[in-house]
């Protein structure tokens, strides 16, 4: 269902609206951002042509990140357009990879996207990115983060790298030292919207590219999420850590396959983070030294 216009933000809904399945669940992880927070569910509130869920977990020192006035609009808007909205308290702080585990095993959809609460989505973002999942039949799709304030700020050495799909997405393995690595420095900056501009896309369109990850904005097809494990790999990492959206990318492109599109419109709203301890970063922990031979 696509959502209700504001002349039907008053009727009551239909009973099998309630009930009905969506296709896709936003799964938003939140930690004390209200404004973040609330700029993120207003992208989300232009997302007009495709049906979702939010689920919503807070683990900020008071836990009532809804309560917040700009961030409870924004939750009334999308239950008055007929999304269905999970708003739930996770207060211990076990790290990122428990509270996206938390996260998945709190959603029900057969895509889920996990977006982070400092990103704002261009209207059309997730029907892009889910027709990008459905039509290449790989296990995640990517829509890389852009820092707007860099769009002066051109990096040809960091996205010489660049290759599109040619063909089908097929697995392939991404470690450190492995050149498929070196692609990570796509997403610096205002890099994705320079390659954008670069390939000149019809609107509506979107080019699928290969990737070394994705960060803040990736929609998964759930099953092969969990076929992997999803982030259940959490036990063997102390709270504090970064890089767990990496293991698990990693893992689902060993044998789904996975890839980035452009243009994205992911917009990284560039405030402070709220992970500031990174001495510790999870594909070092999980994969340790093992030996990889690229596919």
């Amino acid at each position: 269902m696509t959502a209700r216009w504001s002349g039907s933000w008053a009727k009551t809904p239909e009973p099998a609206d309630s009930a009905r399945a969506v296709d896709v669940d936003v799964l938003i992880p939140t930690v004390g951002r209200p404004a973040a927070l609330a700029t993120t569910l207003a992208g989300l509130a232009a997302q007009v042509d495709v049906d979702f869920g939010l689920v919503l977990s807070d683990q900020s020192a008071d836990g009532d990140a809804a309560a917040e006035p700009a961030v409870a609009a924004m939750l009334r808007v999308l239950e008055a357009q007929g999304r269905p909205v999970t708003l739930l308290t996770h207060p211990e702080r076990r790290g990122l990879a428990e509270h996206r585990q938390f996260l998945l095993e709190n959603a029900a959809a057969p895509a889920v996207l996990f977006l982070d609460d400092d990103v704002w989505l261009e209207p059309g973002s997730i029907g892009r990115m889910l027709d990008a999942l459905r039509s290449t039949g790989c296990g995640f799709v990517g829509s890389p983060v852009q820092g707007l304030s860099f769009l002066a700020d051109r990096r040809p050495h960091e996205t010489a790298v660049f290759e599109r799909w040619e063909g089908p997405v097929v697995p392939e393995v991404v470690r450190r030292g492995v050149p498929a690595f070196d692609r990570w420095s796509l997403h610096n900056a205002a890099n994705p919207t320079h390659l954008a501009a670069e390939l000149d896309v019809e609107p509506g369109g979107w080019v699928p590219y290969r990737i070394a990850w994705v960060g803040a904005c990736v929609l998964y097809d759930r099953e092969a999420l969990e076929a992997v494990g999803g982030f259940g790999f959490w036990p063997t990492l102390p709270p504090e850590h970064a890089g767990e959206d990496v293991v698990a990318q990693w893992r689902v492109m060993e044998r789904f396959g996975g890839t980035g599109i452009l243009p994205s419109g992911a917009v990284h709203l560039e405030a402070p983070t709220t992970v500031t301890d990174r001495r510790v970063d999870a594909p070092d922990v999980v994969f340790g030294q093992e030996e990889v031979i690229p596919r």
